[in-house]
């Protein structure tokens, strides 16, 4: 069955207990069910990923060429990892990015992503519910490109 990969980097993990004023009550597992129930309409299955080393998320990413595309949360990693962007710039597929919070409604270093440029499309600051939203948005593009 094809799958999409849900690749979450540094801190994500702790979803839940995290700083829930900001992140929200969520948990990271029930972030993927909503997800995978999203695309379970198009056949397809989730390849849920966290890591909280850049290194073990580039490995997952060149790990994952044969899924459908992917939606990314890089955490933090959004503002200097560069050899994440590098290895998603070499990712075969469409993906999204995904943010928790509105990273333009908080500190001034969170204002700009160095990945967001190789993105099909960006989404931040609607809690979970932004995953659903990659995940609907990422079958069009998927969709269309077939």
């Amino acid at each position: 069955m094809p799958e999409l990969l849900l690749l979450n980097g540094p801190n994500l993990g702790i979803l839940g207990r995290r700083e829930p004023d900001v992140y929200g009550t969520q948990t990271l597992e029930e972030i993927a069910g909503a997800v995978a129930r999203e695309v379970a309409e198009h056949g397809w299955e989730v390849r849920s990923v966290q890591r909280d080393c850049e290194g073990e998320l580039i490995r997952a990413i060149q790990d994952s060429y044969d899924t459908v595309g992917a939606i990314v949360n890089p955490g933090a990693l959004m503002i200097a990892g560069w050899s994440l962007r590098d290895a998603l710039a070499n990712y075969p597929r469409p993906w999204i990015e995904v943010h928790l919070s509105n990273v333009w409604a908080r500190e001034s270093f969170r204002h700009e992503s160095v990945i967001a440029p190789l993105a099909s499309g960006l989404i931040a600051g609607l809690g979970g519910f932004g995953y659903q939203l990659a995940a609907r948005a990422l079958a069009e593009v998927v969709h269309n490109r077939s």
